[in-house]
């Protein structure tokens, strides 16, 4: 025989039809929290996804920024490291092209002493440096020059004058007798341990016999 089920609806449609009052069923809190869950505004859903939306794009944006950045600093430091290896190479060329100026003047030192003088001179006398005995020539040429005017003596002055025009000084007699000036003011002019220790260095002689020279005679001496 087949069990009847109870229906609650019509239980409760009788009893309304009936005029009885019908007993009110209390919710749990489990079916209160569902209920008041299902009955959110849907605007509410709505804003939440139109913020979290905004917030999305926000950080898209943003993004799209920093690898502009990163993109733009990347290709700087790539023109920086170009430049770099372009001017690493310019100063590796000129440090050859030194090199080889400095070999080659002193190839020509040797072969032929003379080529580096204003005029010939005795090959037995070696130059300490290169250009001494043509900027000691010139520096002479000067000085006459200026005793020529002087003394009126014009065509001198002018022959000497062309010679001066001609031939630059190598400059390394004035540069030597300017460090060597500096370096007695440095210790008061007075020919001290420091002084003749760098002497030494550049091979400058400071005594006559047991005396010690003085600054100006040093550099008379030498230069």
């Amino acid at each position: 025989m087949k069990k009847e089920t109870f229906d609650y609806k019509e239980f409760m449609e009788e009893n309304e039809s009936a005029g009885e009052e019908v007993p009110k069923v209390e919710e749990t809190p489990a079916e209160a929290g569902a209920a008041a869950e299902e009955e959110k505004p849907a605007e509410e859903e709505l804003e939440e996804l139109a913020v979290q939306k905004v917030v999305v794009e926000r950080l898209a944006s943003e993004n799209v920024e920093l690898n502009e950045k990163v993109s733009s600093l990347l290709r700087e430091l790539d023109k920086t490291r170009e430049i770099l290896k372009s001017k690493d190479f310019e100063i590796r060329s000129l440090k050859n092209r030194l090199a080889e100026e400095k070999e080659r003047k002193s190839d020509l030192q040797e072969r032929n002493p003379n080529a580096l003088a204003l005029l010939d001179r005795d090959v037995d006398l070696p130059d300490r440096f290169p250009g001494e005995t043509r900027d000691h020539v010139i520096e002479a040429v000067r000085k006459c020059r200026d005793e020529a005017e002087a003394e009126g003596r014009d065509r001198k002055a002018q022959l000497l004058e062309s010679v001066l025009l001609a031939n630059e000084p190598n400059g390394t007699l004035e540069r030597l007798r300017e460090e060597l000036k500096k370096i007695f003011e440095k210790n008061g002019n007075i020919v001290s341990g420091p002084v003749i220790e760098e002497l030494r260095k550049r091979d400058i002689p400071f005594k006559k016999g047991e005396e010690y020279l003085m600054p100006s005679e040093i550099l008379a001496k030498t230069y």
